[in-house]
């Protein structure tokens, strides 16, 4: 945490006065921003977890409007050329009670946040958090990209993975997204990182030698259907089948890796193979038809075969936590400036307290 908050209407003295009776700063300046607007801007509702946040958001706005204190409104946009121009038609407008919740769709956006700055309005980034203007935020709301791979780590470490076991890491793109997600796994196993508070025991440390043993898929551009392919590739070799440990980096690689045991891509002699090692594998994100497996519900056949499955969260629900502090900032509490969500482990267990897209 970089410690930066930002406290709306909190006078020295903690009250003032109005009419000769006391009343709390932070009633006044709830008092004051009674009415205010929130303009609620994400991608485009149509599928995965960017369409999803949409979703999510439009709960949030609901439970707001009903509350009758404050309103708010979803805007999507498809591209960040959109996003700008709703930015700038908003801006163009009466702004006097306006503020912002943004999930800005790429790093181009900069420019239409700065004239929100500019203009004096509060705004809440979400997801994708620009380094060039984070200070200006009220709070930056994020998923932990690095968290990932450390509970992943963490919860293969609880099924008893040794140092130098091999492992096989599937991820998403080149972005920096995945290098945290990886950074986090290895960061995990060398002691230099904790999950819930606790570290790896010294004598399951992995050695610089031990992480050779990590092999890295490149980039599956967070594609179901391109890890699906990658695995029956990796299948064909059938010493392959050894490997106990997958660590996909999002639910959909994931949900790749089952449909390729599912299907008939793989040799049936290597399949069983690799299913009677008891593997286990990670995923990430909240998808609801990797949620079903862990449910108990789809896939049964494969998944029993698992000594272990779990999706880490990083759930598009994150969006009503950045509404929230923008409600909590306008009602004058004290917001968190960078707000990064940490991450938990979802298995069969306790999958039904999770909401899941």
């Amino acid at each position: 945490m970089k410690g930066n908050k930002i406290l709306a209407g909190v006078l020295s003295a903690g009250m003032v006065l109005s009419s000769g009776t006391a009343v709390f700063a932070g009633e006044t300046e709830a008092s004051a921003n009674a009415g205010a607007h929130i303009y609620v801007l994400t991608s485009t509702e149509d599928h995965g977890w960017t369409g999803s946040v949409a979703t999510f958001a439009k709960e949030k706005i609901k439970e707001i409007n009903d509350a009758g204190t404050y309103s708010a409104e979803l805007i999507t946009a498809a591209s960040a050329a959109d996003q700008i121009t709703q930015i700038e038609d908003i801006l163009a407008g009466d702004t006097k009670n306006a503020a912002f919740v943004i999930q800005p769709l790429d790093d181009t956006v900069q420019s239409a946040i700065q004239e929100i700055v500019d203009a004096g309005i509060p705004y809440v980034a979400f997801d994708r958090i620009i380094d060039a203007v984070s200070s200006t935020a009220v709070s930056n709301v994020k998923g932990d990209n690095s968290g990932i791979g450390v509970a992943a780590a963490s919860y293969f470490t609880g099924l008893g993975m040794k140092p130098g076991d091999a492992v096989y890491v599937y991820e998403g793109d080149t972005s920096s997204v995945t290098t945290l997600r990886d950074q986090g796994f290895t960061d995990y196993l060398k002691g230099d990182a904790e999950f819930e508070g606790k570290k790896i025991d010294d004598d399951l440390k992995w050695t610089d030698d031990d992480l050779k043993n990590i092999t890295y898929s490149g980039a599956m551009n967070w594609s179901r259907s391109d890890t699906k392919t990658s695995f029956e590739s990796l299948m064909g070799d059938p010493k392959n089948a050894d490997i106990k440990w997958i660590y996909a980096e999002d639910d959909e690689l994931a949900m790749g890796v089952l449909e390729a045991l599912n299907g008939g891509g793989i040799d049936d002699a290597t399949k069983q193979k690799f299913l009677d090692n008891g593997p286990a594998m990670t995923g990430c994100g909240g998808l609801d038809e990797y949620y079903e497996v862990l449910r108990g519900n789809s896939y049964q056949d494969i998944a029993k075969k698992f000594s272990g499955l779990c999706s880490v969260t990083y759930s598009p629900a994150m969006i009503q936590t950045a509404i929230q502090d923008m409600v909590d900032h306008l009602d004058g509490k004290e917001v968190t400036q960078d707000h990064v969500i940490a991450c938990e482990n979802v298995t069969a267990d306790n999958v039904a307290d999770y909401p899941s897209f």
